[in-house]
């Protein structure tokens, strides 16, 4: 193993910037807990003083016993003022943390044409502010803000920036890459020119506005750096900060480094979910190492390939990072990912026999036409069922109907057959997708009582020809749960309310198995 990396998480300060996500103070202090247990050295609470609620957070942390360390963030004191007369200064301080991230502007465009002030008045800001904090016992991260766009429009004032910040005790001095437009060759050749003027320990924070924030992080580490900053998920302002749930993995798997304990990096999968679900995001399914489609094999020579052996697609075991390897059904699918996942819903399939040809031949001719398994197991389920040449259909759908009436209400009429009895059921909804699912259910419910406890958890359509205009094919997607276990359905069709019907009725056929299952 190499040499101890420290991990900075700013999830909650810079993370929070991102259009659309906006922290409670109770989901900040859950936040912090995690990555506390996680194992993250430092974590950015906020900025007190910025607004109410980091000054709460402030508070509040307090009464919470961490292993690790939690960072109040701060800016230069104000121009006029001196640390001890400023406001924001002043509640840094009375969050009394440990360490505090002093950020300062090291570009001179930034010094000269916003804060329109000299060089040498904004080195000043920095040694006053960096000097307070030490001699109140705070040690200091200083943020050399813009200091890569600083450095190559004048690395002179860039480097003294630094070098007064070394001189007032600041601990570790983060070369920011505020704008995210740098490159790693650039990246590089800049962190190892400050190393020959700078003895104090470098850290790393990028942004991802040309997609290099976690490459250039690792070329920052790779050329000595000690601290790296970032997000979980890559949140943050315009395109995100560096994603630390790339840059971890890569670290510690690939590099080597001493980031974290084992048994937490396989937790990394875990938590990245959980500040996605605080954020109100949905996850990233693509992210590496930690998405759900990371280790997930569509095509059917890969699948086939993984089956054999993992390392045919997989550059690491998904254990790892607490994830887990998939074999998804689609139209690009072979023999090999038509049993996998049979198997995984209970059934069991000869890869060469006529019955799964039958069925991957089908799969392949309706999502041609529209249809989609690869998050629809319980249809595909369903396919399997009636290939089989004892499984009998629990109910045949004779007719339906479905009528709107005025103020968005609809009539939805079911006609069903199961066995020799026919009935007919009606009932009333909001809209036809609504009206025509209690009828379905109450209709299917007088025959089959298990199905009383399955709800419809989540409804998606997707137009798949908009060219078509109010003629085009509609793809509907239904979540149902029985409060236990979920399951997807899918229906397509260029009625809308009849890909809706197809999706609802394989999702109460579905429930119906399972339940005699």
């Amino acid at each position: 193993m190499k040499k101890k990396l420290y991990i900075y998480d700013t999830t909650l300060r810079d993370g929070n910037q991102m259009e659309g996500v906006n922290f409670s103070i109770n989901e900040k202090l859950k936040i912090t807990k995690k990555l506390d247990e996680f194992g993250v050295d430092f974590i950015e609470g906020g900025w007190p003083g910025s607004n109410p609620k980091d000054d709460e957070y402030f508070k509040e942390i307090k009464k919470i016993k961490l292993k690790n360390e939690v960072v109040a963030f701060s800016s230069t004191h104000l121009i006029g003022k001196t640390p001890a007369t400023d406001f924001l200064i002043q509640k840094v301080l009375a969050a009394k943390t440990g360490w505090v991230c002093v950020f300062g502007k090291t570009w001179d465009f930034h010094s000269q044409k916003i804060l329109k002030i000299q060089n040498k008045d904004a080195i000043k800001l920095i040694q006053n502010t960096i000097k307070f904090f030490t001699t109140k016992r705070r040690k200091i991260i200083f943020d050399a803000e813009h200091f890569f766009d600083g450095f190559k429009s004048n690395s002179k004032f860039a480097l003294e920036c630094l070098k007064i910040a070394e001189k007032n005790g600041a601990a570790n001095l983060t070369l920011c890459d505020t704008n995210g437009g740098s490159s790693e060759k650039e990246i590089r050749e800049i962190i190892r020119e400050v190393k020959q003027e700078i003895k104090t320990p470098l850290g790393i924070h990028t942004h991802n506005d040309c997609g290099l924030a976690a490459s250039n992080s690792l070329a920052a580490v790779e050329e000595g750096v000690e601290l790296v900053q970032g997000c979980l998920n890559g949140l943050g302002e315009r395109s995100g900060n560096a994603n630390l749930g790339t840059i971890i993995p890569n670290l510690q798997i690939k590099q080597g480094y001493k980031i974290i304990p084992p048994v937490s990096l396989e937790k990394i999968t875990q938590l990245s979910n959980y500040i996605f679900e605080f954020a109100n995001l949905p996850p990233q399914k693509n992210q590496p190492f930690v998405g759900a489609n990371a280790f997930t094999h569509k095509g059917g020579i890969h699948a086939s390939a993984v089956l054999k052996n993992s390392k045919s697609y997989e550059h690491i075991s998904p254990k790892l990072v607490g994830n887990v390897s998939r074999i998804t059904i689609s139209e690009l699918s072979g023999k090999s990912n038509v049993v996998e996942v049979a198997k995984k819903l209970g059934f069991k399939l000869d890869p060469q026999s006529q019955q799964t040809r039958n069925i991957l031949k089908q799969i392949k001719q309706m999502e041609s036409e529209g249809f989609y398994f690869e998050t629809a197991e319980a249809s595909f389920a369903l396919l399997i069922l009636r290939s089989q040449k004892n499984y009998k259909v629990p109910f045949e759908v004779l007719d339906y109907f479905v009528i709107n009436l005025k103020d968005g209400e609809a009539k939805a009429t079911v006609k069903l057959k199961v066995g020799t009895e026919i009935r007919e059921y009606a009932a009333s909804g909001n809209g036809p997708v609504n009206a025509l699912d209690v009828a379905t259910r109450r209709a299917v419910g007088k025959f089959f009582p298990q199905i009383q406890n399955v709800e419809l958890k989540d409804y998606k359509v997707r137009i798949l020809d908009s060219d078509a205009a109010t003629a085009a094919k509609t793809r509907v997607l239904v979540e149902s749960s029985n409060g236990v276990e979920g399951w997807n359905t899918s229906g397509c069709s260029e009625n809308i309310i009849k890909a809706s019907w197809q999706a609802l009725i394989d999702s109460l056929e579905f429930a119906i198995w399972r339940a005699g299952k």
